[in-house]
């Protein structure tokens, strides 16, 4: 008895090391696929192939920018599944009946030649319908969160802004690896309706006619940032101090500072074009409250105040 609970330790223990190395294997395959289709560096925390489930799970996925932008994230996904019909994981063209993207972020840069990012990609200055990645996708769901557009054409110091995209989509019939992360990178920028992108063009002409069916999504997180239609706001695990010095250099570095009062911890500043009001409040705890506000000529802008926000956290962390 003793000898068979050994042997099934064993048994059990190889299954698992094979199951891990098989993991590896395909995961640094798909990185590196994927890498030379899109035209930048591609990257996935884990993969994991359930053969007896029929489901691909993959987490913490990541394209990066392409050569010319500065470092950073182009798109990042925490989750994607993906449930497969076992008959076709060995064929030329596989059948995937469901692709669940939970898209978090996308980093939208445009240079100081007014190029993005993401026009900049392989995948869309060299598209050809020749030498596509056959595939069947019967249904894609695309959770989109945020897009972080940075602007570098105002000067040197890129114009930040957030757009609270919030969508989720629904498409059928994706009938390739290309349409499938075309319609990935140009969703979000649509829904945020960013204008001039050459990658609207090169979808039309690529014929990705999935249409959406779009469902509001609202995290709580966002929700509790985006309080009105010219106003963001937080609770930061920061001292009152500390936070109101870094959303003066924020300030003063995005834009022109116009006033500072450090006792009632307000700001008061002009950025890319708007008015900002950054207010702080002391709480509890070692808590601080921001709240930033912003208009342009009377109109809310909750993008501008967004991106100074996302500022001032990129520099507290």
């Amino acid at each position: 008895m003793k000898k068979l609970i050994i042997v099934l330790g064993i048994v059990v223990i190889s299954l698992a090391g094979i199951a891990v190395f098989k993991n590896l294997i395909i995961k640094s395959v798909v990185t590196t696929v994927a890498s030379g289709m899109i035209g930048a560096p591609v990257h996935m925390d884990r993969f994991s192939l359930d053969y007896f489930s029929s489901t691909i799970r993959i987490s913490g996925f990541k394209i990066y920018n392409p050569t010319g932008y500065p470092e950073g994230v182009l798109v990042s996904c925490p989750k994607i599944k993906v449930i497969y019909d076992r008959s076709t994981l060995f064929n030329p063209k596989r059948h995937f009946l469901l692709v669940d993207v939970d898209l978090k972020e996308m980093g939208v840069v445009k240079n100081k030649d007014g190029k993005l990012n993401v026009d900049s990609l392989k995948i869309v200055k060299e598209y050809k319908a020749s030498s596509t990645i056959k595939m069947q996708i019967d249904i894609l769901n695309l959770s989109m969160g945020q897009i972080v557009y940075k602007d570098y054409t105002a000067g040197q110091e890129p114009s930040v802004r957030v757009y609270n995209v919030n969508k989720h989509n629904t498409y059928k019939g994706i009938p390739s690896a290309q349409h499938l992360a075309l319609l990935v990178l140009e969703e979000p920028l649509k829904a945020a309706t960013i204008k001039g992108a050459e990658i609207y063009g090169v979808v039309m002409l690529a014929g990705v006619a999935a249409l959406p069916i779009t469902i509001a999504a609202t995290p709580v997180a966002v929700a509790e940032e985006f309080i009105s239609k010219d106003s963001v706001r937080q609770i930061l695990a920061v001292g009152f101090e500390h936070t109101y010095k870094v959303s003066l250099e924020i300030a003063g570095r995005m834009g022109r500072v116009t006033k500072e009062e450090a006792v009632n911890g307000e700001i008061k500043a002009k950025i890319s074009g708007a008015r900002v009001a950054i207010i702080l409040k002391k709480k509890t705890g070692n808590m601080t409250e921001i709240t930033i506000s912003a208009r342009k000529y009377l109109f809310p802008k909750s993008d501008i105040a967004g991106g100074v926000l996302y500022e001032i956290l990129d520099k507290l962390q």
